[in-house]
């Protein structure tokens, strides 16, 4: 028997809409922010570092109220509507979260470290990988890695904390 669409739960469109308008707001008025700190005037010698970001990010943050309004209309047809349910987005986080922290972690403990974690992590957890086949390629990964960029093409890439340990990096 098919499942009703009434009976399924999850985010509607509706909260979707205004979540990101609300993200969008923010990223625009972070750009308008940025942009008027550098100089979003026209000087004598021509337009300010910030002039036209300033103004793009203005046109972000209109369009972004435009999309809130509408999105909080009350007569909305598509308003209750599910954008996505609740367990889709729960398997869409598992792998958002842990990704977002890798980035965190290249700029704590390094890139090498934080994919080491990245990839053992994922294998068993995500995969269901025995900790030392998760550990063990996450440390041949990450060692090949290490020799290509390090070792052979000579690029240093982010060490976090750790590059006190005798290699140099940011």
């Amino acid at each position: 028997m098919a499942e009703h669409a009434s009976s399924r739960k999850g985010l509607s469109i509706r909260a979707a809409e205004i979540a990101v308008a609300f993200l969008t707001l923010a990223l625009g008025a972070l750009v308008t922010y940025t942009s008027y700190q550098l100089g979003s005037t026209w000087g004598p010698d021509g337009p300010g570092a910030g002039y036209f970001p300033f103004y793009i990010g203005s046109l972000i943050c209109i369009a972004s109220i435009v999309n809130l309004i509408q999105a909080a209309a009350a007569g909305h047809p598509a308003g209750k509507r599910i954008f996505v349910e609740w367990d889709a987005l729960g398997r869409v986080f598992a792998v958002l979260v842990p990704a977002a922290l890798f980035v965190v972690g290249i700029y704590l403990i390094g890139i090498y470290v934080s994919a080491l974690f990245y990839i053992a992590a994922f294998m068993i957890w995500i995969g269901k990988y025995p900790w030392y086949k998760g550990l063990a390629v996450g440390f041949g990964v990450t060692f090949a890695l290490f020799l290509m960029f390090e070792v052979w093409f000579l690029v240093l890439l982010p060490k976090g904390i750790y590059s006190v340990l005798g290699f140099i990096g940011y």
